[in-house]
């Protein structure tokens, strides 16, 4: 099969389109042919030898999400059948013609969605699912800090954040992001260019999605309302900080870090059930809808590439050009 590798560590030179050998399943999997995934900034932070893939992945084939058709069947595979359009997230290996996953960490692709579109939900949503409600117990009424709120994540987690009833506060760089991301649930943008979000923070929040890492530290415990959630997601800024941490303590703050791509089997497949059962359906646009139910969620793809041309995704997603999930395809049936 063709797949994605790198050839070493450093910049967007070292990846390589070339033929690898074809995955087989084990008992309990299932192979995907993909045909769309998408990209992460821990593929970037893997090719530059910082973010190794978990043990069981392929460590030279990036790629943490595909959408695809399944394949090939494994003994002890009840929950698919050839032919069936899934989707999922994987500790590596995505970015290649077929994926082998266990059959119960791999979702159903909602009917009538495209595999571009499929393809940068499972990392985004997810993630965003896992960290809002499950460790930041979001409710209706709060208010949430999403940073970064025009990537992937972040437009997944405002969505979900404002179909939970919460008011939804995001910070970006670049202004008109901020307004695209207004058309995705964002109540208030906060343009961080023209100031630390602290300073533009007027109300306390309940929960925080941080995905800067220590230079943002101090100023997410400062606006954190009492009992408030910080939930870390990554380290874009630094892994390292030096602050006061009396806050936590005076407000009885929760301080949480969360990873998907290092969880074990037994950690995924809850996660991918409820998902299934609570978050699949709002992704499903019914021509009898009421204008009064809630709003389905919507994938956002920003950019799309053919797979050939994954350096210059990368190049794009270093610089920062992008709004929403970058998704890689592989043929035109996309």
């Amino acid at each position: 099969m063709r797949a994605i590798t790198y050839t070493g560590t450093g910049d967007p030179d070292v990846i390589q389109l070339r033929e690898v050998p074809t995955p087989e399943p084990e008992p309990g999997q299932i192979r995907v042919r993909v045909h769309a995934a998408g990209l992460n900034r821990a593929d970037m932070h893997q090719r530059r030898g910082r973010y190794p893939a978990p043990p069981g992945w392929p460590a030279d084939i990036p790629g943490m999400e595909y959408a695809g058709e399944v394949e090939k069947l494994s003994i002890g595979v009840t929950r698919w059948r050839i032919g069936d359009r899934v989707m999922g997230l994987v500790g590596g290996g995505a970015h290649a013609e077929f994926v082998v996953v266990h059959q119960d960490e791999t979702l159903s692709i909602p009917d009538g969605m495209s595999f571009t579109d499929a393809a940068a939900i499972p990392e985004a949503f997810l993630t965003a699912w896992d960290a809002l409600v499950t460790r930041g117990r979001l409710g209706a009424g709060d208010r949430v800090l999403v940073h970064a709120v025009a990537s992937g994540v972040g437009t997944a987690a405002t969505q979900i954040a404002k179909h939970l009833g919460a008011v939804t506060i995001g910070t970006s760089r670049n202004a008109p992001k901020l307004d695209r991301a207004r058309e995705y649930g964002l109540d208030r943008g906060i343009d961080t260019r023209a100031g630390p979000f602290r300073a533009a923070i007027t109300e306390p929040v309940h929960v925080i999605l941080d995905v800067l890492g220590g230079p943002a530290f101090a100023d997410n415990l400062a606006v954190l309302a009492p009992r408030g959630r910080l939930v870390m997601l990554g380290f874009l800024q630094g892994a390292e900080a030096q602050v006061n941490l009396d806050p936590i303590l005076r407000k009885r703050l929760e301080v949480i870090g969360t990873v998907m791509r290092t969880r074990p089997l037994a950690e995924r497949v809850p996660l991918v059930r409820e998902f299934t059962e609570r978050v699949l359906p709002l992704f499903s646009v019914s021509p009898n809808r009421r204008t009064d139910e809630p709003r389905p969620l919507r994938p956002v793809v920003g950019a799309t590439y053919p797979m050939s041309a994954m350096a210059d995704a990368h190049r794009a997603m270093e610089k920062d050009e992008t709004f929403g999930k970058v998704v890689l395809v592989w043929d035109q049936k996309t």
